[in-house]
């Protein structure tokens, strides 16, 4: 089982080396071909740091556990809304724009929705078994192509993106392609690496592939989101922060999953309504937060910190 530490350990670098090399390269060919930088900010950038979790649920449902898939974006977001924002927000206190808190959280929260409502077939509390279909992957991706027809509306009139424009190096095209070529390759092997290394391990430990994706996957595919608000928080740049987790719970969930539901249905095994409402919660919290004064003070994001510490210790405790 060290061996498989080792390779998830390896696979998670891998992961992330190739979401940066493909983001780099992607981003230096867009700028060579003159694509304006709103586009490049809006697509490339924005879904940079979610390549890890669009790979890894997608090989993970193709190597037929689901679970890990489901688990990955929803502990993903849990970690993004609890602890990313939480962290964030006790490193200094995040500002939040007007516009952030009654345009854009309300469709983090309606994605959040939107996937409770995909993955109870029936008025059961109990989900297992249900199924994440192509149609609730095709409605997914629907409301994830609504969600890019505003955002892009909205920026372009008002002529920012609100993200940071990610420097890039001026490099050559071929080196542009090698970038993108190197980097899918990372996220490949990484991913079918990083799977088939936390599947053995929830198999020795027997411990359910859901669980492993909603602790161990999750919190290794959600490293850039940690690392880009956490460092933008620092420098004083809250909203980078709070819209990198924002951008990044939407696509988890209707781009991902819906991607992921299309190409290969999934069947929900050792994901809970439990971890679905603590889902719903996080993002609950964060919104309910940005209200008050339109800031996430310190003490709130410690008690965002606390919620999430409690989850990951139920959650460890429910399988002990």
């Amino acid at each position: 089982m060290l061996l498989d530490c080792i390779l998830i350990i390896v696979g998670v670098a891998l992961v992330l080396w190739g979401a940066d090399r493909l983001t780099e390269g992607a981003s230096a060919l867009a700028r060579r071909m003159n694509v304006p930088e709103i586009v490049i900010g809006l697509t490339i950038v924005a879904a940079g740091t979610s390549a890890p979790e669009l790979f890894v649920s997608l090989v993970s449902a193709l190597k037929d556990t689901p679970d890990m898939a489901v688990g990955n974006v929803v502990g993903s977001n849990i970690f993004n809304a609890l602890l990313i924002v939480g962290c964030a927000a006790m490193v200094a206190p995040m500002t939040i724009t007007k516009s952030t808190v009654k345009k854009d959280l309300p469709f983090a929260v309606g994605a959040a929705v939107l996937l409770l409502v995909v993955c109870i077939d029936a008025f059961s509390t109990d989900i297992s078994g249900n199924t994440i279909s192509r149609i609730d992957g095709l409605l997914l991706l629907t409301g994830f192509t609504a969600f890019m027809i505003y955002t892009f509306r909205v920026a372009f009139k008002n002529k920012t993106t609100g993200t940071e424009e990610v420097p890039v190096a001026q490099i050559s095209i071929w080196k542009g392609v090698l970038f993108v070529a190197a980097g899918l390759g990372g996220l490949i092997f990484g991913s079918n690496l990083f799977v088939e290394s936390a599947s053995e391990v929830a198999r020795e430990l027997d411990i359910s592939e859901g669980v492993i994706g909603l602790t161990i996957v999750a919190g290794g595919t959600s490293l850039p989101e940690l690392a880009t608000s956490v460092v933008a928080a620092r420098k004083g740049q809250s909203a980078i922060a709070i819209g990198n987790v924002i951008g990044s719970n939407v696509f988890n969930v209707l781009l991902i999953l819906g991607l992921t539901a299309i190409i290969s249905p999934m069947q929900i095994q050792g994901i809970t309504i439990v971890d679905l409402s603590v889902m719903m919660l996080s993002v609950l919290m964060v919104w309910g937060f940005s209200y008050t004064k339109y800031t996430v003070a310190r003490w709130e994001g410690a008690l965002l910190t606390l919620v999430f510490l409690a989850y990951m210790g139920w959650l460890w405790q429910s399988i002990a």
